[in-house]
């Protein structure tokens, strides 16, 4: 599998190897968990293939990955079989700056563009579970010089797409600013409702304690009744005493 997918046809799974023929490890293993029966694989599985298999299929350098006989398919295409829409998938938080700047490279050094659309959110899934898949005019991209390159079957990339050469969903509403509801600390008072009245802190803490509730406590701690009645037969003596 590993051979298949890194040294015959990456493009069949959305991977665009570099120019030594290396992909992201993490890209290879999220096309591995799209896959029936190869969710399982991780980067331990990797390792364990390359320490167990006398002339494992690929190497792996530091983050990176790639077939050691690569043989891939020449798939260039010329400016005339380019086709007349491609896709691009970019995360949801980062449409508005998208739709007023245009597409620009992301997680890749270049954009991306696919011809077919289910890849495309096969892909898009890949970097954000709601993402937005924007089409492009290929004759109006042409048109204001950008050039596409293929990357395999179906796969283009492309240094940057003017926002006048794509279309997608409708851009979302900012939302207003929440201000907070009024305090008496920016200058607003509440209102009162009915049947309730404002407590005035400084007020209440200034307030007159009554001895005998003084006399409840000691120390925040409930006073013994019996111990406070000895004390104060003690402090004050009966008259007949005198």
């Amino acid at each position: 599998m590993l051979a298949y997918v890194l040294g015959r046809r990456p493009d069949e799974f959305g991977l665009i190897p570099d120019a030594e023929g290396f992909v992201r490890i993490k890209d290879l293993l999220k096309a591995l968990h799209e896959e029936e029966g190869w969710g399982y694989v991780s980067f331990s599985h990797l390792n364990e293939v390359l320490l167990s298999v006398p002339g494992a299929p690929f190497e792996i350098r530091q983050s990176d990955i790639r077939s050691v006989e690569r043989n891939t398919p020449d798939l260039r295409v010329s400016a005339r079989e380019l086709p007349k829409l491609l896709y691009a998938c970019i995360r949801r938080r980062a449409y508005p700056h998208v739709h007023a700047e245009g597409i620009h490279p992301s997680s890749h050094p270049r954009v991306v563009l696919v011809a077919d659309r289910v890849l495309a959110e096969r892909l898009g899934r890949r970097i954000d579970p709601d993402p937005v898949i924007l089409t492009v005019n290929v004759r109006c991209a042409c048109e204001a010089g950008v050039v596409f390159d293929p990357s395999g079957e179906g796969l283009f990339l492309a240094d940057h797409v003017p926002p006048d050469c794509f279309s997608g969903p409708a851009v979302p509403r900012e939302k207003p600013s929440d201000t907070g509801k009024p305090t008496p600390e920016n200058g607003v008072s509440r209102p009162t409702m009915p049947g309730g009245f404002p407590l005035d802190m400084e007020k209440a803490a200034s307030a007159h304690v009554p001895p005998s509730l003084k006399r409840r406590t000691d120390k925040g701690r409930k006073a013994d009744r019996k111990r406070l009645k000895q004390e104060k037969w003690t402090r004050e003596k009966p008259p007949w005493k005198n």
